[in-house]
């Protein structure tokens, strides 16, 4: 993404929404210069980091990444000391492969707080969120019509999906 771009995407925010940049095995030079000129809240490690690398952010602002093969791949979360972890489907390459993950597996042992990467049409939220009992959910590719273009009917068939399969508030 260009910075001019990102620039007038982070402009657009509202106040109160948290502001998170993407990166797929960036260098942390380029990282932190962007976080910090951006006024990023978090930065979401997506690639093959390690976090040794990454001790230089505080654990609030990191939303850690793991792709999910089987029960090895949850280990890696055990490095990170991040806010959030989101578990997504491992796929060659990174991010908005359109896989399911093992949703059985990350339910018996993500770390918490964690989101889940959607990645599938909107009506099958309730009964994945119901095993899995995530915190949030990742639909960014799952609710496209192609590449980048949001699909408004996806998008709101997922949110009255997902407002139905949410707890009842007491």
């Amino acid at each position: 993404m260009q910075d001019d771009q990102a620039r007038e995407i982070v402009a657009a925010i509202p106040k109160g929404v948290l502001r998170v940049g993407v990166f797929v095995n960036a260098h942390p030079l380029v990282v932190s210069e962007t976080v910090d000129e951006l006024k990023l809240d978090r930065a979401q490690l997506h690639g093959d980091e390690i976090p040794a690398t990454w001790n230089w952010l505080r654990p609030e602002q990191i939303i850690r990444t793991i792709r999910v093969r089987d029960e090895a791949s949850l280990k890696e979360a055990l490095g990170w000391e991040a806010s959030l972890f989101l578990y997504d489907a491992y796929a060659e390459g990174y991010g908005g492969s359109g896989k399911r993950a093992p949703w059985a597996v990350v339910a018996e042992g993500a770390r918490r707080p964690f989101l889940i990467a959607a990645a599938s049409i909107p009506t099958t939220w309730p009964k994945r969120s119901g095993a899995t009992r995530p915190d949030g959910v990742d639909v960014s590719s799952g609710v496209e019509s192609a590449a980048g273009i949001k699909d408004t009917r996806k998008l709101r068939a997922f949110i009255k999906n997902a407002r139905a399969a949410a707890p009842k508030r007491k």
